[in-house]
């Protein structure tokens, strides 16, 4: 279930190393400050930038760039674009599409309970054009490694909306699902390797993502020929502090088309028999505590691999972080980096491989 990369792009070797999807955004790019002091953005927040607006897409390439030589140097065999173009996972995607009031923004609950202001949806949601496809290109021309880019689950942004349009959230979820599914077509047109669909509230949310945000979540996935993964968290650790000790929705995915997990085991200390309700997909281990600003060793990243190996082998295994890096101090997020790549090297010695 690994992804086989062109001709033109590196090999992967066993246990291959990868982002979530985010990495740490320079200083000189965002407000990181601000960006920390408040929840995930579901509209836009342009007042983080801190470029001009007529700069802006020059110095977000400039990060990008940098995003990608740090991943390189860690020497992560799967590298994304960072997400520097983006106030957060979610809302750069969510807000390019057609039915959604932008200028007058609506309210829901985000997974912590609090009122957040999110897209208001007052129209029949559909993708107008393309919104990732020239960051794969970016990133493709860019680097000789395999790629993953990262968008936005149905489910999730359902969730993140104040439907003003449908007669129920089933319905939006599906016209969200119809517009991933183009926009993810697009992107393995433009190069991508892998595609992941974030979709963090099908743990937030489980009774719902059990009856209709699953369907949702498959159907965005409706004829997609190319890797595919999603990634379901409990949030990310700098806003979330509270850990569940498993999972409320994750052996549901055992019937969908997805190929590849991500799951988070380091900060919650998963008990990882719960991959063996996985057969057959890949899973990508998060073995980076990111609520913890300490580096870990590579000791320590090869233990928590270790622990995943009793249940999954390690040809179904992509060692990654718990989450997103997009709250890291710079040094801290390339210095875990780092540690997951010596980590898992120890592994694959263990192992046998090269």
């Amino acid at each position: 279930m690994i992804v086989l990369p062109g001709d033109d792009v590196m090999p992967l070797p066993l246990l291959p190393t990868s982002l979530v999807g985010s990495y740490a955004q320079p200083d000189w790019l965002i407000d990181r400050k601000n960006l920390a002091g408040r929840f995930p953005p579901r509209v836009r927040a342009k007042e983080l930038w801190r470029v001009a607006p007529e700069w802006l897409a020059q110095a977000q390439d400039d990060a990008t760039l940098l995003a990608i030589r740090d991943q390189e140097r860690a020497g992560l065999d799967i590298v994304t674009d960072g997400e520097m173009r983006r106030e957060s996972y979610s809302n750069r995607f969510a807000t390019a599409l057609e039915g959604v009031d932008i200028d007058n923004p609506g309210t829901a609950l985000d997974r912590s309970g609090h009122p957040n202001p999110v897209p208001r949806v007052a129209g029949k949601v559909r993708r107008k054009h393309p919104v990732e496809v020239e960051d794969v290109k970016f990133l493709r021309a860019n680097t000789s490694r395999t790629i993953k880019i990262t968008v936005p689950g149905p489910f999730t942004m359902s969730q993140q909306a104040q439907n003003d349009f449908y007669k129920d959230e089933e319905e939006m979820a599906l016209d969200y699902a119809a517009a991933v599914n183009a926009e993810i077509k697009d992107l393995f047109a433009a190069g991508a390797d892998i595609v992941q669909i974030d979709e963090p509230y099908m743990q937030a949310r489980p009774e719902k993502a059990r009856q209709y945000g699953l369907k949702a979540f498959n159907a965005a996935l409706g004829g997609v020929k190319g890797t595919t993964a999603v990634h379901i968290c409990f949030g990310y650790a700098a806003v979330i502090h509270v850990r569940p000790e498993g999972y409320s929705f994750l052996p549901e995915f055992s019937g969908s088309p997805i190929q590849q997990i991500s799951i988070e085991t380091a900060q919650s200390g998963l008990d990882c028999s719960v991959l063996e309700k996985l057969p057959g997909k890949t899973v990508i281990l998060g073995v980076l505590d990111l609520s913890d600003m300490k580096v870990e060793t590579p000791e320590k990243v090869a233990e928590r691999i270790r622990r995943a190996l009793k249940y999954v082998p390690a040809e179904r295994i992509v060692v990654a972080p718990d989450c997103g890096m997009k709250y890291l101090p710079r040094d801290v997020a390339f210095g875990k980096m780092c540690a997951m790549v010596e980590g898992t090297k120890i592994v694959r010695k263990e192992l046998g491989a090269a």
